[in-house]
């Protein structure tokens, strides 16, 4: 990622982040619409994983500009979610949902610069993550 996509990631996240509760909600409802089968990996009741997800979306891209920062972190939530049948196959699931629900929730200020910045970002740290949790494929 080129600092001008970190900085556009962050810039538009700050723009989500005062409607993350809808946000959330938007990404889940989308993921479970595209992703049927993945339903079941989660909770009946979504209020404290919303509240994770957009925790851990609020610490990677602030961690964006020192990546070493956040890759721990990552790491491990990558081996977690393992445990919860997340394959490699549901990662561009989850990124699809994830650029959707930006787009929604940006409006006119997603532009074809930030739907760059966060397909560098997602595409990085999910390939990182596939890595440490399935081993190179």
């Amino acid at each position: 990622m080129t600092p001008e996509q970190v900085k556009l990631v962050q810039e538009s996240f700050s723009k989500v982040a005062p409607i993350s509760e809808q946000a959330a909600t938007l990404f889940y409802d989308r993921l479970f619409e595209v992703a049927p089968a993945v339903r079941s990996m989660f909770p009946d009741d979504m209020t404290e994983q919303r509240k994770k997800l957009m925790a851990v979306l609020a610490v990677v891209v602030n961690g964006l500009s020192n990546l070493q920062s956040v890759l721990p972190a990552a790491s491990a939530l990558a081996k977690r979610h393992v445990s919860y049948g997340t394959k490699p196959e549901h990662y561009p699931v989850v990124g699809g949902a994830l650029l959707w629900t930006l787009e929604k929730g940006l409006g006119e200020a997603w532009t074809s610069e930030v739907a760059d910045a966060w397909t560098a970002a997602y595409g990085t740290l999910s390939g990182y993550m596939i890595s440490e949790a399935y081993g190179s494929t």
